[in-house]
């Protein structure tokens, strides 16, 4: 299989604010047509490398390349990057045409090509029909397509998105996840997306590099990040889990045996490093239990239900494990999905799928 190209390298790159430093050291690489996710809290420094990237910040130390070549002497308007801002930035007394020609014409293309071209991205963005319209008189997913249009024109090599779903409705910002795949699919760009939404992350993204406090935590795919977490912060900020502090017994075969509290034990994968002893943690997804009216092993875990959630697709059932930890166990809202409700008070097992607790240190 020949080797992809990458569209960009970034190594060792720091960036400090006086004493502060916003960035440590990050070294990631980012594949020619990807759809790249940089995901985390808010001042986790993501925002801060993609501006950093487009030329709006320097790069303190360290380096980095777009397709093999530096680009930290170039400033941003000399960058084949483009980005779309969280406020769209439209010009309120141009229409929607124009709005997408600007940058074509900023760029040397003559009036009537910028034109040409600008109507050919609307009709990418399947808005035509709004050419005509200014910038008012446009919902807030369909100016935030115009803004993509216009960033798309100019055919950059690198699309930069800073949190552009953020000021959408739930649904609205549900069906524009779809469209900027199906896009970035399409023209073959490599778009580098930032959010703090995970879900969102999850549902677009073809690698997702998770940042805390100026680190990256972990890089991955979307499926790696969530299911085989790397330590305590990943496994807590992607998705829900129940994150139980535990301490190892023995190891047995390679596998870690945790006491839970109240003579309960769950068996984990071996983690380098970890000895008996250890005080560790345990991530169990809650979709990866089953709760029952008998035990099915002799591993099952005895408790008690305390509360259901009902959250439309799913039921969240809060279990009191006797003598120890409460768990979270969500359970699909069908039938098809052997779905049986237990009311508060029941006593009820615990059951794992195989493999389903992760043993994590900090």
């Amino acid at each position: 299989m020949e080797r992809q190209e990458n569209a960009i390298d970034v190594r060792q790159a720091v960036k400090r604010y006086g004493s502060f430093t916003a960035l440590k050291k990050i070294s990631l690489s980012i594949m020619d047509n990807e759809f790249f996710t940089l995901l985390g809290p808010s001042g986790c420094g993501k925002t801060t490398l993609l501006r950093m990237i487009a030329g709006f910040e320097d790069v303190t130390e360290g380096s980095i390349q777009l397709y093999g070549q530096e680009i930290e002497s170039l400033p941003p308007n000399k960058r084949p990057v483009n980005t779309v801002f969280q406020n769209y930035a439209l010009f309120p007394h141009l229409d929607v045409l124009d709005n997408v020609a600007f940058g074509l014409e900023m760029k040397g293309a003559s009036k009537t090509e910028a034109r040409r071209k600008a109507g050919e991205m609307l009709e990418l963005v399947q808005l035509s029909a709004f050419s005509a319209r200014k910038p008012s008189q446009l919902s807030g997913g369909q100016q935030q397509r115009v803004a993509l249009a216009r960033a798309l024109a100019p055919q950059p090599k690198v699309l930069l998105l800073d949190e552009p779903l953020s000021a959408l409705d739930l649904k609205l910002r549900k069906s524009m996840q779809l469209e900027l795949k199906h896009l970035q699919r399409e023209t073959g760009i490599t778009f580098i997306f930032v959010t703090h939404d995970q879900e969102e992350a999850l549902t677009m993204s073809d690698r997702i590099a998770v940042m805390s406090a100026g680190e990256l935590q972990q890089l991955g795919s979307p499926r790696d990040i969530y299911e085989i977490p790397r330590n305590v912060f990943v496994a807590d900020f992607i998705g829900e889990t129940n994150l139980l502090d535990v301490q190892v017994e023995d190891i047995r075969n390679g596998r870690a045996i945790c006491h839970l509290g109240g003579g309960h034990e769950l068996e984990c994968d071996e983690v380098q490093g970890v000895g008996v002893g250890s005080k560790v943690h345990i991530s169990l997804r809650p979709e990866r239990i089953i709760i029952s009216d008998v035990a099915i092993e002799k591993k099952s875990l005895k408790g008690k239900v305390i509360e259901n959630i009902f959250a439309g697709t799913d039921i969240s059932t809060i279990v009191d494990l006797v003598d120890g930890p409460n768990f979270t166990v969500r359970t699909s809202n069908s039938d098809r999905g052997n779905k049986r409700i237990f009311e508060p008070g029941s006593d009820i097992f615990i059951n794992m799928e195989e493999g389903a607790a992760r043993l994590l240190m900090d």
